[in-house]
């Protein structure tokens, strides 16, 4: 169990390196922070109306953050996947109760670093403090991106996009998941895919 522990904190120390230099004293503050989370499918890491309080990188497995609208409608807003980070970063932020579900859609195995000890780390730790303030801003970039995409592109476009930014996910996930992502139905999700199909051949 200790060797898959340290195998699991060394994929998060190699992502956090594809962006800062990691040293030794750094890694010696961050990892005796970091808590492994092993997650059944279609068990939850945050439901509503309570606060996001760490932050969740995906060692193995899938996720997905979703909210239900008044009429019972479920809306995807992020996916996760090995090496992704996944959280409601509003409610993590602002310490508000969220609205959004955080669910495995496979088994999943989560580092995580609560918000408390993340928050001493950036005052020991510049290095630290560096990368996820950058992730932060990236996951803000790429909201307001998908926002644009979902504004100003029609569908095949967005579908196009998903594809290329989550690669091989389509066969990991139902179908409704990734129609609810695109904010399409389930069936103009397969017109979608054939016309893909056959734009390829």
């Amino acid at each position: 169990m200790k060797m898959n522990n340290e195998h699991h904190i060394e994929k998060l120390l190699i992502d956090i390196d594809k962006t800062v230099t990691l040293n030794t004293e750094t890694e010696r503050l961050l990892v005796p922070q970091l808590i492994i989370n092993k997650i059944k499918k279609k068990s939850y890491v945050l439901e509503p109306g309570h606060i996001a309080n760490t932050m969740n990188f995906i060692v193995k497995g899938c996720m997905r953050c979703f909210y239900i609208d008044d009429n019972g409608n479920e809306h995807i807003l992020q996916l996760g996947i090995e090496n992704w980070w996944i959280n409601d970063l509003y409610s993590y932020l602002s310490q508000e109760p969220s609205r959004m579900f955080i669910q495995a859609i496979e088994d999943t195995t989560l580092v995580q670093i609560y918000k408390e000890e993340l928050e001493k780390l950036y005052l020991e730790s510049p290095t630290v403090s560096n990368f996820f303030r950058m992730k932060l801003q990236n996951a803000y970039v790429a909201l307001q991106k998908r926002m644009m995409h979902k504004l100003s592109t029609d569908a095949y476009e967005r579908y196009q996009i998903f594809i290329k930014d989550y690669r091989n996910i389509e066969q990991r996930i139902p179908q409704y998941m990734v129609a609810s992502y695109l904010g399409i139905t389930p069936e103009f999700l397969s017109h979608l895919r054939k016309k893909h199909s056959d734009d390829l051949s």
